[in-house]
């Protein structure tokens, strides 16, 4: 999938459920409540939105800092947003990474370790909603009843979680395998003709060998000399799901609707655990729509749809955009449609 292709995906499903959800939802009480919204809750939760990326970008700073490379603070603000851009256009939210690496290799910072700092920033948001939503279930078990699409999606979620922690604990216990494995796919492409030199492929081998010791070093020093730039790390990360989760109850009491703190954060923790895992572009359409039916346990269900919308606006349209400016202004399109290929621009 290409990434307009995967761009307009999500534009057709995010604004094909925005029109599904106002149209069976909207009533004129919900559009009373909207005109009536308090103007400066509504600016507080663009200021909530703001506090997010300041953390995440300072997660990014300490995350080098551990692994004893530097990200300037502007440098994180820009990976926040490349992050949402390439999570928008990929399933899975996964396309985020391969942009945050070589906006990392080119300002000096190897490929592996390049990964390796991406890979913990994600680590560290999945492992805070891995502790929160078993929880949060505990606290409210009622949370999910009524709906077993929800209940088998968190027990799908809790199964692919399982299976990533395993993938890479296991490429830092065993990188020789990890290694033999590389060159394995890289004669098997040179069965194809792919690599057309021996030469070639004795390079990639050793810049495969270089890239995956930079990869485990890194989390050797994050977890040996840069343990307080690790703990730093976590405590940002923490920070971060909470400006998030904060901008619902937020618009929330912008409209008048009460709410219950707590109970905001719990079920925004499951839904946010969910969608990491949904295989539309940006868990566009998913989102929109399990925002509106989840939303529900806190609102009247005629509120629970458009303030989905609204939050969603928030959360991720706005980050989204921002991501669009940079892709175009840093790397322009014919490079990020390289790097959302696998394929390494000839200028990096």
């Amino acid at each position: 999938m290409s990434l307009r292709k995967g761009l307009i995906i999500f534009i057709l499903l995010a604004f094909g459920m925005g029109a599904l959800i106002i149209f069976r939802s909207v009533d004129n009480q919900t559009i009373h409540s909207l005109l009536a919204a308090n103007k400066f809750k509504l600016l507080l939760a663009l200021l909530v939105v703001f506090c997010a990326w300041i953390c995440d970008a300072g997660r990014f700073c300490a995350l080098a800092f551990a692994a004893h490379e530097r990200v300037s603070f502007p440098l994180g603000i820009v990976l926040t947003w490349l992050n949402y851009f390439g999570s928008a256009v990929t399933p899975m939210q996964s396309g985020g990474g391969p942009f945050q690496v070589y906006a990392l290799y080119k300002k000096g910072i190897p490929v592996g370790k390049g990964i390796a700092i991406t890979l913990m920033r994600t680590m560290l948001t999945i492992l805070i909603l891995t502790l929160a939503v078993p929880a949060a279930l505990f606290f409210d078990p009622n949370m999910l009843e009524g709906s077993k699409f929800l209940e088998g999606l968190v027990f799908y979620v809790f199964i692919v979680i399982l299976a990533t922690w395993a993938f890479v604990i296991f490429t830092i216990m065993k990188p020789d395998i990890i290694k033999k494995l590389a060159r394995m796919v890289v004669m098997w492409l040179r069965r194809f003709n792919i690599m057309n030199s021996n030469r070639m492929v004795i390079k990639i081998f050793a810049w495969l060998d270089r890239e995956i010791d930079n990869y485990i070093l890194n989390f050797r020093l994050a977890f040996n000399t840069g343990k307080s730039w690790l703990v730093l790390a976590v405590i940002l990360s923490v920070l971060h799901l909470l400006s998030l989760f904060t901008v619902l109850p937020v618009l929330m009491s912008a409209v008048g609707l009460p709410f219950r703190y707590s109970q905001t954060i719990a079920v925004q923790a499951v839904f946010m655990f969910i969608l990491y895992f949904v295989p539309t572009p940006g868990a566009s359409g998913v989102a929109e729509g399990g925002g509106a039916l989840l939303y529900s346990i806190l609102m009247p269900e005629n509120m629970a749809g458009i303030m989905s919308i609204i939050c969603r606006f928030f959360t991720d349209y706005i980050s989204i955009f921002m991501g669009v400016i940079v892709v175009i202004k840093m790397l322009g399109w014919g490079v990020s449609e390289d790097l959302h290929k696998g394929v390494k621009p000839e200028d990096a």
